[in-house]
């Protein structure tokens, strides 16, 4: 039924029921009584209850009392409250009647109530048209929301807010499932949502959601209690109305599920109300966990039960005393004080209600009739804006909603409850209430007495019928297998199932801390006539629909696997390889000795050398005679020179400088550790007998189009065609034993060029065929083998036990058992591998010193060329020495630099005419011309002094004699005087 339908009922009603519906003035005048000299301004206030129960009629005590209190503290207001209470049952159509007679009968400003969550939807429309603020105290739902609505207001706690408390108890607990069981109502539906996204921010799952109707019957209840019995979970959540809930839990607790094994937590709709329960329910609720609100405590809460009781008895004289007033009845009391405070803060109300033109209003719809109050706007915002300390806490409202702050965690034991702790948005669960330094050895809980008496907190789970297996998946494969071999039994005509994976399975379920009945169910694939297994993926679908409740054997954790199955963790090494065949492959190559040292080192090492040769001749060619003269002379004798630091410490030419001395020692011992190196690694190459593979990746077997093998039922077929590989080009085989023969046959006679699997089974395949093949190439990483469960099942919790086989000693037997004793192959053991080849990295520590040593040896130079010289000596030129060297291809100059402290000593070798023969004289000139005959010449100077002799040239220098001259170590200052000197001595 529409809304507007829904309306139109209710226009129709109202005139009807409006008497039947008003109760009428309940104190119509409270604060009146207060002396003023100006009579306070009467403000009507409507209150929507329900009569006709216990908590309705204990709500309107509170109420009252609250307006008592109010102006009773705060004498002198300018506005007093007129209570106008009506009956709105506890329907939706009911209640909108109420307030539609309370809006057009007496013009109230504001309205306390309703009781449900649906009556409020209603309410709150009323609320919007007419611009009169709505308070509820009891409507909790998170569908309705202040947000949306300015004219509502909830004082009451929204039920999202328990949420993540009731989220820190599962977690606290380590419970993997959880049941929610609530009421089919807006109440009731409104906080799952937000429950089962809490629940999975805390690793819990929500197998099933169990729907109770809003007025079920016994029968109803017992029907949905019987299939919770039938489910592995065993923790349940209650979301439900008091009287539901308690009807619930007695039936409960008739069929057996509040003993060992069960747990329950209730929500504070139940929690809030336990005073009000019954001793059978009580007694049927032993070993419950529940939450409330927490309400400290005050003196004006210590005196608030007698004068509650007080003025209930005073109202409904005859009647049954009431229980303990409640959360709900303290909040209550607080709404209709904060409507009195802010009505003294707004003062009087003189604005009064517009209403509608006779033309546009329609008497037989008395919504039409509804005027529109003038004051409601600066009513709600002072409403909005009230805080105070009240009698269930601070009231205070956050965009028109109270807010959650602690709540109070209860366990029902005996008739009444005990508080093993309280949960807070800061600290979570503690024992005690933490204060604001910080957290505290009192984190979690006190004892919790369950369901049955026990304090051991449930496991959470159960299995739900005694007797009935577990039906375990195991896929079958066409032959033996060391993972999974399932063979039948012709006795029995059952199957018997082995294998390593089975192994495991077996040793992690005996770990486990409670028996769990199982038996195996192997699946083939009904299209195949083999029997052989269908694809692993549609195993783990069938795991998904709940046909198994779990999968043993050697299955891969993989992303999509993992989308709609949960894995445990894994047993196994994880990864996708390829395995190919090796050829012989003997060094025929005619640039094989250039192998053993690749290029990049190659470039270094004629890098070296320039730079060695660059640096000898810059260090003496200035000064060292051999290394100068044209410059194609000096690039051969560099090189000449290099050469021979290759084979040997080179003696010819002299070195004469340190630098150049020091370059040539660090390009000896270079080159004796590359000799060393390169020799072991060319004879290797040319005498061990070698294996190279076939190929070397994936990119080059799709590029020659060859065909790829995989084994039957996995993923990697998967695996192929999302790399790019045609599938045309996909063998598949039913076990490794046929890897050999198709790597053999090769791809162009019915095999494949490579094999890819995981590397579980190319292990096996190797220990048998280790010789002529190899497993190479990038490995394409995957979770491992692991267990498939359903999502959420707690046995993937429980599994952990894996880790205790697989870091024990068990799994080496289990190993050894299906494996043998570890097989040590090394199939790239002949093939040429970068270990063989000297490579740039493997020299890195050695180059890396020369460069260090290097570059202390140029810091050295640089110091000592820019140094000056010790005591102060400056080396001063005084002359400089050409010697031309005139011959029948040229000439050659020699220049040297003469200092004082220079001796020179000069050797002719071979037969050299005259040392400083005269020229020969030049022709006679013609005679000259008679002239006066000339003076007398002087004497002429005394002649040379005779130079020695040298002695004899030795044997072997040829023809010749040796001739020296000598220049004594101090020359004179000028260049006469050398000249005089060198003329005296020749």
């Amino acid at each position: 039924m529409s809304r507007k339908s829904v309306i139109c009922i209710v226009s129709a009603l109202v005139l009807l029921s409006s008497q039947l519906l008003f109760v009428g003035h309940d104190q119509p005048r409270l604060g009146s009584a207060q002396r003023s000299s100006t009579p306070p301004s009467v403000v009507q206030v409507g209150a929507l209850l329900d009569l006709g129960t216990a908590g309705g009629r204990a709500s309107r005590a509170a109420i009252s009392l609250a307006l008592e209190d109010f102006y009773a503290s705060q004498p002198g207001s300018a506005t007093t409250v007129a209570l106008h209470v009506a009956d709105c049952k506890d329907d939706e159509i009911t209640a909108t009647s109420a307030a539609i007679d309370l809006l057009k009968n007496f013009k109230v400003q504001t309205i306390i109530g309703p009781k449900t969550s649906t009556q409020a939807r209603f309410i709150i429309g009323l609320g919007n048209q007419t611009n009169v603020p709505i308070l509820s105290y009891a409507a909790t739902s998170p569908y309705l929301s202040a947000k949306q609505s300015k004219y509502f207001v909830r004082t009451a706690l929204n039920d999202a807010s328990q949420v993540p408390a009731i989220a820190s108890l599962i977690q606290y607990f380590n419970w993997r499932q959880v049941v929610p069981i609530y009421e089919d109502s807006d109440f009731g539906r409104g906080i799952i949502p937000y429950l089962v996204d809490a629940l999975q921010d805390v690793d819990a799952h929500v197998p099933y959601r169990s729907v109770i109707p809003s007025v079920p019957t016994d029968d109803q209840i017992k029907a949905e209690l019987n299939k919770l019995m039938t489910m592995q979970t065993r923790v349940f959540v209650v979301h439900m109305s008091s009287d539901i809930a308690a009807r619930l839990f007695v039936l409960a607790h008739d069929a057996g599920m509040l003993t060992d094994g069960y747990a329950w937590i209730v929500t504070d709709s139940v929690g809030n109300m336990f005073s009000g329960l019954d001793q059978n329910t009580i007694n049927s609720m032993q070993g419950v966990l529940g939450l409330r609100p927490y309400v400290p405590p005050s003196d004006k809460l210590l005196n608030f039960p007698v004068r509650f009781v007080s003025r209930y008895r005073q109202q409904n004289p005859g009647a049954p005393d009431p229980a303990n007033p409640n959360v709900f009845h303290l909040s209550a009391y607080d709404t209709a004080w904060a409507i009195a405070a802010a009505l003294r803060k707004v003062g009087p109300l003189t604005l009064g209600f517009q209403m509608p033109s006779p033309q546009n209003s329609n008497s037989s719809n008395d919504l039409s009739m509804l005027g529109v109050s003038q004051d409601g706007p600066g009513l709600i915002d002072a409403i909005r804006a009230t805080r105070f300390q009240g009698i269930s806490g601070e009231f205070a409202l956050v965009e028109g909603q109270r807010q959650a702050s602690i709540f109070e965690i209860i366990n029902v034991i005996g008739n009444s409850y005990n508080s093993p702790g309280f949960w807070t948005p800061k600290f979570g669960l503690s024992k005690y209430l933490i204060s604001s330094s910080g957290k505290s050895a009192t984190a979690g809980l006190s004892t919790v007495i369950w369901p049955g008496g026990s304090g051991q907190t449930p496991r959470g789970w159960e299995w739900p019928v005694a007797g009935k297996r577990l039906q375990i998946a195991v896929p079958v494969k066409p032959s033996l297998n060391p993972f999974v071999n399932v063979k039948k039994n012709e006795v029995t005509g059952k199957f018997d199932v082995t294998g390593y994976c089975i192994d495991i399975f077996e040793a992690v379920m005996q770990e486990m801390p409670y028996a769990v009945p199982y038996e195996y169910v192997p699946v083939v694939d009904p299209n195949i006539a083999t029997n052989m297994t269908m694809s692993y993926s549609e195993i783990c679908y069938q795991v998904f629909l709940k046909k198994y409740v779990a999968m043993v054997g050697d299955t891969t954790i993989i992303i999509n696997r993992s989308s709609y199955v949960d894995f445990t963790l894994p047993y196994t090494e994880s990864g996708v390889q390829m395995v190919v065949p090796m050829k012989e492959n003997w060094s025929k190559s005619l640039w094989v000795f250039l192998k053993p040292i690749e290029p990049v080192l190659w470039a270094a090492i004629l890098a070296l050398f320039l730079f060695t040769g660059l640096v000898v001749w810059f260090a003496e060619h200035k000064e060292n005679r051999d290394f100068s003269g044209s410059p194609g002379n000096q690039l051969v004798t560099i090189a000449y020179f290099n050469f021979q630091a290759l084979l040997a410490v080179p003696t010819d030419p002299k070195l004469k400088k340190w630098l150049s001395k020091f370059a040539i020692i660090n390009l000896v011992l270079l080159v004796w550790l590359l000799e060393k190196l390169y020799s072991a690694s060319l004879t290797s190459m040319m005498t061990v007998r070698q294996l190279q593979p076939t190929v070397v990746d994936l990119n080059q077997l799709i590029s020659n189009g060859d065909y790829i093998g995989y084994q039957g039922g996995s993923f990697v077929k998967d695996l192929l065609k999302s790399l790019k590989v045609d599938e045309h080009k996909i063998r598949h085989y039913g076990s490794t034993d046929q890897y050999a023969e198709a790597l053999m046959k090769w791809s162009w006679n019915g095999g494949v060029a490579a094999i890819f699997d995981e590397i579980p089974y190319l292990k096996v395949f190797m220990s048998k065929h280790c010789r002529n093949h190899s497993i190479l190439g990038r490995v394409y990483k995957t979770g491992g083998f692991g267990f498939v469960f359903p999502k959420g099942s707690p046995l993937v919790a429980d599994s952990r036990a894996i880790l205790k086989v697989t870091e024990g000693e068990e799994i080496v037997g289990i190993e050894r058992k299906w494996f043998g004793d570890e097989v040590v192959c090394n199939s790239q053991a002949n093939a040429i591998e970068p270990g063989y080849v000297i490579t740039w990295s493997s020299l890195r520590g050695v180059l890396f010193i020369t460069i260090g040593l290097w570059a202390v040896a140029a810091i050295i130079y640089i110091v000592m060329l820019f140094r000056p010289r010790q005591g102060g000596q400056v080396h001063e030129e005084v002359a400089e020495l050409d010697i031309d060297h005139v011959h029948g291809n040229g000439q050659e100059n020699i220049n040297w630099h003469i200092r004082r402290d220079s001796h020179l000593l000069i050797h002719l070798r071979g037969n050299p005419p005259p040392l400083l023969a005269p020229p020969p004289p030049p022709p006679p000139p013609p005679p000259p011309p008679p002239s006066p005959p000339p003076p007398p010449e002087p004497a002429p100077p005394p002649p040379p002094e005779p130079v020695p002799e040298p002695p004899a040239a030795p044997e072997g220098r040829g023809r010749g004699q040796l001739r020296q001259v000598e220049l004594p170590a101090m020359l004179p200052a000028d260049e006469a005087g050398i000249e005089r000197h060198y003329e005296q001595r020749n």
